[in-house]
């Protein structure tokens, strides 16, 4: 390939490299991409995810308990001195035999132990299905704080651009005084430092949304940070979803999440499960019987003896057996009772985690509903808080442009101006973050 060749290739790849770099930059992943994509490459999910796949295992092997088994032997054996010939006597002289078997056994019953020990194993893998729900729910809820950290770090990081902007046609506006003689160096001086400050304020909240992205991206389970960002929602439509209206009380929330959060049902599982481990410790107060069969033939040599081929003895030596074998308990050091009497504490045990799990939902969604009622009212009062500050940062401006207010009266509204709105933007969205969390209660998508 010429020269010329290797050149318009190379420059066709950095075309197409560019093309999808720029494109990854400008990607823009809203709050359910987020999620999903959490959900597909989180490690502890993937973790739980083969905790399923053992339990399956599990239940595989607890099936296949009632198969027949089978199993073949082979052995060989040497004898020096007096030893056991052919015919059956003893003798001294070198004997070797060979001998080959094929056995199987089959259970019959074994004290309801096996069908026991898969439902157990059923229920314990619609357990491990149900923590693996819990987990991705978990994982959803941590994208869904750091996505809400990242909106609130953005509208934080405008405010502060605003201010620069504001102090910095301040600045402006008193350099041209001072030339005209206006105002003094000391306030030019004074702006210039107030700037300054803006500038540092805006520095600090740009770098808390770079860190958010951060974080967000770790739960992403991304390499890097670069090129990602998210979708800013409209803030009507955030306004409109932090809405509480016809908000059910926490009682109703609660009989809500009881039928369908998955903690719930594994833990109900389990429980349902400590039932069947009780009668898998009774089986053994029952009899064992199990059927067993089996094909065996030998080969023998004697030293100083003629043998008969390999063969023929392999033949005249062939035998087979069947037979019954019942296993009936007497005393096993108190171990079946004790086994039982575990079992039943474990059951105990298990009705307490249900509980606290209940106790744990219901306590969680009563803080959720009454933080979700305290940040409206807080995002109402803040809104008109908000009205009056800039009404009265407007009113100061004015003032201040036509000499009768002082710049630090000025910068005073101003400041209480800014800090009114971002004390809108937390208020805002601690609302919607609330509100998400209970419509995940209420088992909704967390979307907006």
């Amino acid at each position: 390939m010429s020269e010329k060749c290797w050149v318009k290739v190379l420059l066709v790849l950095f075309t197409i490299h560019y093309s999808l770099s720029a494109a990854a930059q400008q990607r823009q992943w809203s709050l359910r991409e987020c999620c999903d994509y959490a959900v597909a490459n989180n490690i502890s999910i993937k973790q739980q995810e083969n905790q399923c796949r053992q339990e399956e295992i599990q239940l595989s092997t607890s099936k296949n308990s009632r198969l027949p088994d089978l199993s073949g032997s082979v052995s060989q054996n040497f004898s020096f001195g007096r030893g056991l010939t052919a015919d059956n006597t003893y003798s001294n002289t070198n004997t070797s035999s060979t001998s080959f078997s094929l056995g199987t056994s089959v259970p019959i019953f074994t004290g309801f132990q096996i069908p026991n020990q898969i439902k157990l194993n059923q229920l314990n893998l619609e357990a491990a299905t149900a923590d693996l729900e819990k987990a991705k729910n978990d994982i959803r809820m941590q994208v869904a704080q750091a996505y809400v950290q990242i909106l609130y770090d953005i509208e934080i990081a405008d405010v502060a651009h605003r201010q620069i902007s504001i102090d910095s046609a301040q600045v402006a506006r008193l350099q041209a005084f001072v030339k005209n003689g206006k105002a003094s160096e000391a306030e030019l001086s004074q702006q210039r430092a107030t700037l300054a400050n803006s500038t540092l304020t805006a520095t600090q909240a740009d770098n808390n949304t770079r860190l958010a992205l951060l974080a967000l991206t770790q739960l992403l389970e991304l390499p890097s940070p670069e090129g990602f960002n998210i979708v800013r929602p409209d803030l009507d439509d955030l306004d409109n979803l932090a809405r509480l209206e016809n908000l059910p009380a926490p009682d109703a929330i609660y009989a809500e999440a009881l039928g369908i959060k998955p903690e719930i049902l594994s833990q109900q599982l389990k429980l349902k499960g400590t039932e069947y481990s009780i009668k898998i410790a009774q089986a053994g107060n029952y009899p064992t019987l199990s059927l067993s069969g089996g094909l065996g033939t030998n080969y023998y040599t004697t030293s100083g003896f003629k043998a008969d081929g390999f063969g023929s003895q392999l033949k005249n030596n062939f035998s087979q057996y069947i037979g019954l074998n019942l296993n009936v308990p007497i005393f096993n050091r108190f171990q079946t009772r004790n086994s039982i009497r575990t079992a039943r504490i474990n059951q105990e045990n298990q009705q307490l985690a249900l509980d606290n799990t209940k106790k744990t939902l219901y306590q969680d969604i009563q803080k959720v509903y009454y933080n979700a009622l305290n940040a409206q009212a807080k995002e109402q009062a803040s809104k008109q808080a908000v009205a009056t500050a800039n009404d009265a940062f407007h009113l100061t401006q004015a003032k201040y442009e036509n000499g009768k207010a002082t710049i630090t009266e000025f910068n005073e509204s101003k400041n209480n101006y800014l800090k009114a709105e971002s004390d809108l933007v937390q208020a805002r969205y601690e609302n919607i973050y609330q509100q998400a969390l209970i419509a995940f209660y209420r088992g909704k998508d967390m979307s907006f």
